[in-house]
C-alpha cells in the first residue's frame, strides 16, 4: 500500500521536444510538457473540454528513451510521483513548482 501514497498515471500529448540537460557527473535529466485533455457537461448542458499541461522530470535511462523517441506530440502514458519545489527568481519572488517525476513510460499512438 506504501507505493500508492504518492503515485501519478497520466496518459496525454507532448507540446514540445524534450528538453535534455547532460550533468558533469554523466547523469542526463529530460524535461517534458505533456497535455491532459478533460471534458464535463456545464449546468446549461453544454460539453466543455479543458487542456491540462503537467510538467515531467526524466532520469537516466528513461531520459535517454526520451531523447531517442519522443518529440512534439508523441502521445505517451506515464507513471510517477508528485514533487514540489520553489526558488526565488530575479526579484527576489518566492516561485512554486509543481513537476511529476516519471518512473515509468509507455509510448502510444503510431510508430514513427
Amino acid at each position: 500500500m506504501n507505493n500508492l501514497r504518492n503515485k501519478v498515471q497520466l496518459i496525454g500529448n507532448l507540446g514540445a521536444d524534450p528538453e535534455i540537460k547532460l550533468f558533469d557527473s554523466g547523469k542526463k535529466n529530460a524535461r517534458l510538457s505533456l497535455a491532459t485533455k478533460d471534458s464535463y457537461n456545464n449546468a446549461k448542458g453544454d460539453k466543455v473540454e479543458q487542456t491540462h499541461w503537467h510538467n515531467l522530470i526524466l532520469w537516466g535511462k528513461t531520459a535517454e528513451i526520451a531523447e531517442k523517441y519522443l518529440h512534439k506530440g508523441s502521445e505517451l502514458a506515464i507513471e510517477g510521483k508528485i514533487t514540489y519545489r520553489s526558488y526565488d527568481d530575479k526579484n527576489g519572488e518566492k516561485k512554486y513548482i509543481t513537476e511529476i517525476v516519471v518512473s515509468d513510460i509507455v509510448m502510444l499512438g503510431k510508430k514513427q
